[in-house]
């Protein structure tokens, strides 16, 4: 796939206790989109992994691992020492993912370890950053000191609108 569509917009998902969750229907097409099922069924596949900075996740489709890949090889080149050894954190961290289906209502579980780095419990609330989508427990967005406002804000108010409290 040559063009992808971009993950734009928000909303909280309810979290089950296997780690079962769905993406909001505003970031739910572009995914499905951008990662059909081979079958042509509803559904597809989501790579997720811990976000390379925040204590939060990331999702998006498997056509963005190539444009990933370029980008991290980019930074390993840039960041190469004296002798030529890379540093080789750049991609342990960002290559963090893996994939796992997702239905036609846009459920699917959260692979274990990313889920309890990121200490998501009960809620989960959903971001779009045009490239991927990011996936935070709420508390922890609220709490963080440098992610944007709006976005905190939007969690406010998706927590707000369906009662949870924070």
């Amino acid at each position: 796939m040559d063009e992808r569509g971009d993950y734009q917009g928000d909303g909280l998902g309810l979290v089950d206790d296997k780690g079962r969750v769905a993406i909001p229907a505003s970031l739910r097409a572009t995914l499905a989109a951008n990662a059909p099922r081979p079958d042509g069924k509803d559904g597809g596949t989501v790579i997720v992994g811990v976000h390379p900075k925040h204590k939060c996740l990331r999702a998006y489709d498997p056509a963005y691992v190539r444009i990933l890949r370029a980008q991290l090889d980019a930074r390993e080149a840039a960041h190469t020492s004296a002798d030529g050894e890379p540093n080789y954190n750049f991609k342990r961290r960002g290559a963090s993912g893996e994939p796992v289906p997702f239905d036609g209502s846009g459920r699917f579980i959260m692979p274990g370890f990313p889920r309890d780095y990121a200490g998501i419990g009960e809620h989960a609330f959903f971001w779009g950053t045009l490239d991927w989508i990011e996936i935070w427990d709420p508390k922890t967005l609220l709490d963080a000191e440098d992610v944007d406002p709006v976005m905190q804000a939007a969690c406010r108010y998706h927590c707000k609108t369906k009662g949870v409290a924070l």
